[in-house]
């Protein structure tokens, strides 16, 4: 298996152990502090690779189990919450799009995949099937990391306890769901029961690649028969209302040949 990118060299290999040192005192100091830790489940056959990633996220609060096959994740998500898994797309006996397929039947925290270079299939099929990102072997640890924070952050922020109703707020786009009413740059508006179902659902959704069936049958609720025109009219719609220029959205982009994606950067 492909290993992350790291430094070489006596200096490289004493800011990894600086650092390490650092995320063992920070991840002390919170749990006697009795801050929450956030837990993930790294599925993947390269032991040293999981061992480092456990290491590394330490820094950010961060605590991660890990087992090297699907079945064996499969059981640690039935025994024990998590935040997010970090998935490998090839393991043997069950591969990760199986184990991705088991875990969207009963769960929908986030699913990070690692797949190999270049391979732009299995990147398709990871989001087509529910994985909200993936990352190419060989990565920067940093980026990981980067990528592990922003995911829990959003599935803490749309996944609130059952009553709690909190305002969805965007750079110049503000969403109300218990008042079903938008703000955009001080302008409040009144959307069409479907325009604001559709913003609503991709923002919650906010930087995971969304297929047109997905969007279709949780905002209309009935089986998508591929027809594109509903989605596209009410998205041309959302556009003309929400974006300075409605030719380069800033909200709601399309991805081509998948669906649509709420801007992971507003």
């Amino acid at each position: 298996m492909e290993k992350p990118e790291t430094g070489t060299g006596a200096e490289d290999d004493g800011r990894r152990k600086h650092r390490l040192a650092r995320s063992r005192r920070t991840a002390g100091q919170n749990r006697e502090r009795g801050f929450a830790m956030n837990r993930i489940l790294i599925i993947d056959d390269d032991r040293e690779l999981c061992v480092l990633i456990k290491r590394s996220v330490l820094s950010e609060n961060i605590e991660a189990d890990f087992c090297s096959t699907g079945k064996a994740g499969l059981l640690k998500l039935r025994e024990r919450e998590y935040q997010l898994v970090i998935l490998d797309v090839m393991m043997p006996g069950m591969d990760g799009f199986e184990t991705l397929e088991e875990i969207r039947k009963e769960s929908s925290l986030p699913i990070l995949m690692f797949t190999s270079r270049n391979d732009s299939i299995s990147k398709v099929r990871g989001l087509r099937a529910g994985a909200d990102d993936y990352l190419t072997k060989p990565f920067d640890m940093e980026e990981l990391i980067a990528r592990i924070v922003s995911l829990i952050r959003r599935y803490t922020r749309f996944n609130q306890p059952d009553g709690a109703v909190q305002k969805l707020v965007f750079d110049g786009l503000e969403i109300d769901p218990e008042a079903r009413l938008v703000t955009v740059e001080n302008s409040t508006l009144e959307l069409p029961p479907k325009e604001f179902d559709l913003l609503l659902y991709c923002a919650k959704n906010q930087g995971k690649i969304l297929t047109k069936k997905q969007i279709y049958e949780n905002v209309w609720g009935d089986e998508y028969l591929y027809d594109d025109s509903n989605i596209m009219a009410v998205i041309s719609r959302l556009r003309k209302k929400l974006e300075a220029a409605p030719s380069s959205p800033k909200y709601i982009q399309t991805i081509k040949g998948i669906g649509y994606r709420f801007n992971k950067e507003v």
